[in-house]
């Protein structure tokens, strides 16, 4: 009886080693993705699941790589451009040889090039001291002024001892003597009151004495009317100016008195009385009909117009008249003729390689006078013409026809 008690008591009473061991398995039951794993392991697809799985890695690793890429590129390019103050090193290096290269079709480089600047501007600043300039081929008095920010006259007014105000006097490789400001150049010779000089320039003592360019002492100069000058001082005149000297043909040339023709030269004529008289129009002296050379300018004591033309082309009497001048002028003109329209009106023609008419002769409009040539001052063939009253150079523009 005792050992069936025994029995039943054991039999309601479970084994305690049995029921730890039956704990420490339900404590290592697998989780849900394993047991998913091991089931498809244990229907056969262990392989093909780690085929796919190897793939799918890869596949993210490359893509990956490809954004870490291309976020090295974006950078690289800012990154050399803003290190500008680096003094050395490759970053600075790679950036000039990067600006050098030829521009590159790569989509995944982005950025703003910036080109060397290789000029600097300079603020102008206003001149104080004088500068020379030689002449080139090609130059006129008014490209020069052009160049230097100054009027015409001012460069004949600078330099009278070169171009003795006749801008046909400009030759390549002639020093100019290049004024900071508009003005005259002169020299100080004394024997007259300094202010009285300086009116002669239209300006005062004053501004010639205080000009900065001319490096006077103003307390050493003592009373500016009578100022202790130096003579032979080159002066500049700011502001200054003069009448032009006469280097040119005079007016007044008529066939009753053409008298005042000869200190032109050669070519002047005795009085003549009649003759051919002018209609009061004018045509072209020349086949072409435009300049090759100086318009008129009284700004540039140039009173005439320089017309195109060939070596020999015609130059016909521009209106009826008489011949008062027929040969070499000693200022510049080279061959020159001089026509008297009888109605207070004059022409004259310049530069001349050959003259067809001589002194006294009556000529038709549009007749035959000489050729166009090169002699005297000249830079080049053209026919440098004029029209005159007997006290004034007109404008020979005013005068002829449209062309």
């Amino acid at each position: 009886m005792m050992n069936n008690m025994q029995n039943n008591f054991n039999e309601t009473i479970p084994d305690s080693t049995e029921s730890d061991k039956n704990k420490g398995q339900a404590s290592r039951k697998p989780g849900l993705i394993a047991h998913w794993m091991n089931n498809l392991v244990q229907m056969g697809l262990g392989e093909s699941l780690l085929r796919i799985g190897t793939n799918l890695f890869s596949i993210v690793a490359i893509i990956v790589v490809i954004v870490l890429a291309q976020a090295y590129y974006r950078q690289t390019p800012r990154s050399l451009s803003v290190n500008s103050n680096q003094d050395s090193g490759s970053v600075a290096t790679a950036a000039v040889e990067i600006n050098s290269m030829p521009a590159l079709d790569i989509p995944i480089i982005s950025g703003i090039s910036r080109a060397a600047q290789l000029h600097t501007n300079v603020p102008s600043r206003p001149r104080q001291e004088i500068s020379m300039y030689t002449v080139q081929d090609g130059d006129t008095v008014f490209g020069i002024a052009e160049k230097f920010g100054l009027e015409p006259e001012t460069i004949l007014f600078g330099n009278y001892n070169i171009l003795v105000d006749d801008p046909h006097s400009l030759k390549p490789g002639q020093d100019l003597t290049i004024l900071p400001v508009n003005g005259v150049y002169w020299e100080w010779l004394g024997g007259i009151p300094f202010g009285d000089w300086a009116k002669f320039y239209h300006v005062t003592a004053a501004d010639i004495i205080e000009f900065p360019g001319n490096h006077i002492d103003a307390n050493t100069v003592g009373d500016f009317e009578n100022a202790n000058i130096k003579t032979g001082t080159w002066l500049i005149i700011p502001g200054g100016s003069r009448e032009f000297t006469t280097w040119y043909a005079p007016v007044g040339v008529t066939r009753e008195n053409p008298s005042t023709a000869r200190v032109m030269g050669q070519g002047a004529c005795e009085a003549v009385s009649g003759g051919a008289v002018g209609y009061g129009t004018y045509v072209y002296p020349t086949n072409k009909h435009y300049l090759s050379g100086f318009d008129y300018s009284e700004k540039t004591n140039h009173r005439g117009i320089d017309l195109a033309g060939s070596e020999g082309e015609g130059v016909y009497a521009t209106d009826a008249g008489v011949i008062v001048y027929s040969g070499w002028n000693d200022y510049g003109y080279g061959n020159m003729v001089m026509v008297d329209h009888g109605n207070g009106f004059q022409s004259l023609y310049a530069h001349l390689s050959a003259i067809y008419r001589g002194c006294g002769q009556s000529v038709g409009q549009g007749e035959g006078i000489g050729a166009v040539g090169t002699t005297g001052r000249s830079s080049g063939p053209h026919l440098h013409f004029e029209i005159m009253t007997s006290t004034w150079k007109v404008n020979p523009w005013d005068y002829l026809p449209p062309p």
